[in-house]
């Protein structure tokens, strides 16, 4: 507690403000200094003009952090950026003759300017997360090039279309049951598409736009997060048109199982966090243990191609995909919840066994989601974890039939061992006896 009061009291100190605005200032003049240099590398030819060096940024800083602080109606502050507002506008005016457009320089001076009003109306931890976004945006600039020249406008298009989407849709609909058939709410159902979405978009883009070229391994850690059963289906394919066994294939296959252990742990922290005490042990258990092996197998093989297969053209953001798995989700919900009310336990875990062979998200969302009379904690974990062994019953049998005995033999027989084990830990949850 007295750790606490006098850490409290030094921040609110004018001498601690005024060091954190400074030191703030100074190393956003660095990190800018270090962007033009890079920028000059990249293009020595170029002349671009520079309104002052890293002392600049630092003394901005400071005089918006003295005059915020001496005027109480800030009059002298908004005089002082209006002043900055016309010096930058100056500024802009010579570079458009000297052919050169870029806003950047401005803009970042006006963040450092507000640094003070920052720091002395809003908690410290805003002031770092603003130096913090500044610097992000300053360093990813190769990062934010490849993505500009590389990806679809289309997508782009695509992303906008389903942030508006999530964003002002998903406040406005109802977080009440609507039907006594759907045990789930409106708000719940599009949140479970949004959800879904954003995991498997997050695997859609980091292979297909970020990396290309990074092995088998890699495909398979990434696809796991748009879908274990096309990831396996494509390796697969991939394994038989190889001329001899590489295990690095095999080690892409096994890591997309893992993955897919860890997405499942993701949707039940999110979707249903009561759940999350049951299902933390066996879903991270299985998810590192798998994704561990994957490496082993992957040092016998090291193969990096040049370019590894496509796991999926469809972007999982398209309006289409997001409707036809709400729709999905729906029916899932109405199967689950006439098998509990007619069968029971075993009539779930029956279920479980046999969605397995399909795409699983629709039936575990649908388990996190929904409010089933006479089913506990016990009783959904344990369906959700069955169900993940059935479907790597489903991924070794794909293994086997797409990429040959020769091929994937042994990766098939290792994904049927983990899949009964997943089985036989779920059905062990299942039948727990709660005292």
């Amino acid at each position: 507690m007295l750790s606490d009061t006098l850490f409290n009291e030094i921040f609110t100190q004018l001498w601690f403000r005024f060091g954190l605005v400074t030191m703030f200032g100074f190393l956003t003049g660095l990190e800018f200094l270090e962007y033009t240099l890079l920028r000059h590398k990249e293009a020595p030819d170029v002349h671009t003009a520079r309104m002052g060096s890293t002392r600049t940024f630092t003394f901005i800083a400071i005089l918006g952090y003295v005059l915020f602080i001496l005027d109480p109606a800030h009059h002298l502050y908004l005089t002082g950026m209006a002043g900055l507002i016309l010096l930058f506008s100056l500024f802009y005016y010579h570079k458009l003759g000297m052919g050169s457009t870029g806003l950047l320089q401005p803009l970042i001076l006006l963040i450092v300017y507000s640094y003070g009003a920052v720091i002395t109306t809003l908690p410290i931890w805003f002031l770092a997360l603003l130096f913090v976004a500044v610097v992000f945006t300053l360093s990813a600039r190769p990062l934010s090039q490849r993505l500009t020249t590389s990806m679809d406008p289309q997508e782009i298009v695509t992303l906008a279309k389903f942030l508006l989407l999530s964003g002002v849709i998903l406040p406005l609909l109802p977080d009440k049951s609507i039907s006594p058939y759907i045990p789930a709410t409106p708000f719940k159902i599009w949140l479970a598409v949004v959800l879904i979405s954003a995991i498997s978009y997050t695997g859609y883009i980091l292979k297909k736009y970020l990396l290309k070229k990074q092995g088998y391994l890699v495909t398979g850690l990434m696809g796991g997060l748009y879908s274990s059963t096309a990831t396996t289906v494509v390796l697969a394919r991939k394994s038989r048109s190889l001329p001899v066994i590489d295990s690095s294939i095999n080690a892409g296959i096994i890591a997309a199982s893992g993955i897919m252990y860890l997405r499942l742990l993701v949707l039940v922290a999110v979707m249903n966090w009561q759940l999350l005490t049951l299902a933390m042990l066996p879903l991270s258990l299985f998810g590192v243990l798998t994704i561990g092996f994957a490496f082993i197998i992957d040092r016998r093989g090291r193969t990096t191609p040049e370019t590894t297969p496509e796991l999926g053209k469809a972007n999982p953001l398209d309006l289409g995909i997001a409707l036809l798995f709400a729709v999905l989700f729906v029916i899932m919900m109405l199967i689950t919840q006439q098998v509990i009310s007619r069968f029971g336990e075993g009539g779930l875990n029956i279920l479980s066994l046999a969605v397995g062979f399909t795409d699983i998200d629709p039936f575990v969302l649908s388990i996190l989601s929904g409010h089933y009379a006479g089913m506990n904690m016990h009783h959904l974990v344990g369906a959700i974890i069955i169900a993940a062994g059935s479907n790597n019953i489903l991924k070794s049998i794909y293994a086997v039939i797409l990429g040959g005995r020769k091929n994937c033999g042994m990766v098939a027989g290792l994904l049927l061992v983990l899949a009964l084990m997943t089985i036989a830990y779920g059905l062990a949850i299942s039948n727990m006896i709660i005292s």
